[in-house]
């Protein structure tokens, strides 16, 4: 691989914004300069943004790409590539592909595709195929029966990265208003013997039965592998409680400002949707992202399931809350990256994995440039 030297640039580093430009040197960044540097080598960047590259801690989006409508599986493999191509063009040069294992309502369509999604994500990356770094994030549904055999096969991996407690029984956390739980999985209560009240009973029933034996199940293997651990849409302080007393060192998603709060006083990393705050607030009903953020209470931007919200998400950070562009991109890359372990990437700094974006506009705005390990795997 060969040198490559990039001059005119706007420069986000660590603490600050600089004009000037970059050497790279096989995968890593060589060095950075104030101003431009004069060799025939180098490529004027017309005085675009130079970003670190996107880290993802959890991506539900292949998902999407493996069950596209309603009733419709698409081949794991096919699906996969989808996915890499689209992180790709969001500029998320590592990700943590969130696969759900489990699932509170029996049959779910997650629970007969992790496998599947799995297997075709190891072979790809076996095979040399996929241009983004892809790790793994197992998202354990506690209540789930079938949650520890379903783990089995999945927790020696060598790419895990991160292992999340999750809880989706109707009636507290995400899906504290039924209505909601009823709409995200489809369900018509009516069709349940007994209606809604029989419908929540019987869930409430599999989540006592379950949860607790799991969650310290659970907790050991992680344990056991030196696999950090997160709590998952946290709700009350209580909540934090029993994410501290589990050793997780992050908390997803909190879905009221109480409990993000709680997190903040106990240390945790907060991790918010960016689709939360580039819309405006949650699909869900949970807290404002942007009031999350306005509160001193975020840490970590995830794209969730939409790829494309981080780059605008940082003109959010930038305009409304007043966040400087180094504070707004560490959330989509630094604190990220640090919250899984990477140490090698997710600031632009001489020595550092050379994941970049350039980015144009007068606010970064589009796309142009992706390297990867220094490798240059997009241009338009």
């Amino acid at each position: 691989m060969t040198e490559c030297i990039l001059s005119n640039l706007r420069l986000v580093l660590a603490e600050e914004v600089i004009h000037g430009h970059i050497v790279l040197d096989g995968d890593r960044i060589r060095a950075i300069g104030s101003g431009p540097v004069r060799s025939p080598a180098a490529q004027d960047c017309a005085g675009d943004w130079l970003l670190p590259g996107f880290v993802e801690v959890h991506t539900d989006n292949l998902e999407k790409h493996l069950l596209p409508r309603p009733g419709v599986s698409f081949p794991a493999a096919a699906a996969v590539q989808a996915h890499d191509a689209q992180l790709l063009a969001a500029g998320i040069t590592t990700a943590c592909d969130a696969l759900a294992v489990g699932d509170v309502e029996p049959g779910s369509v997650r629970i007969r595709t992790v496998q599947a999604a799995y297997a075709a994500l190891r072979e790809a990356r076996e095979a040399g195929v996929l241009r983004c770094a892809h790790y793994l994030h197992l998202r354990a549904e506690l209540p789930c029966p079938e949650l520890l055999q379903m783990l089995q096969s999945l927790m020696d991996d060598p790419t895990l990265r991160l292992v999340s407690l999750t809880d989706h029984t109707p009636g507290q956390r995400q899906f504290r208003d039924m209505q909601r739980y009823l709409t995200y999985y489809g369900q018509d209560a009516a069709n349940f013997p007994g209606g809604v009240p029989a419908l929540l009973a019987a869930r409430r029933a599999q989540q006592t039965r379950y949860r607790h034996a799991h969650r310290d199940a659970v907790l050991r293997m992680a344990q056991a592998r030196a696999v950090p651990v997160a709590s998952h849409d946290d709700t009350e302080p209580a909540d934090i409680e029993e994410a501290l007393a589990c050793g997780a060192g992050t908390s997803e998603f909190p879905t009221t400002l109480e409990a993000a709060r709680a997190a903040r006083d106990a240390g945790l990393c907060i991790v918010a949707g960016a689709p939360n705050l580039v819309l405006g607030g949650s699909h869900s009903g949970n807290v404002a992202a942007l009031d999350l953020a306005r509160a001193g209470c975020l840490d970590v931007l995830s794209s969730d399931y939409v790829p494309a919200s981080l780059l605008p998400a940082l003109t959010v950070l930038n305009e409304h809350v007043g966040w400087t562009w180094p504070q707004a991109v560490a959330a989509v890359s630094r604190a990220p990256a640090r919250a899984l372990g990477l140490h090698d990437r997710g600031v632009v700094a001489e020595g550092m994995r050379a994941d970049l974006l350039r980015v144009r506009g007068a606010t970064p705005s589009h796309i142009s440039e992706v390297w990867i390990a220094g490798r240059r795997l997009l241009a338009h």
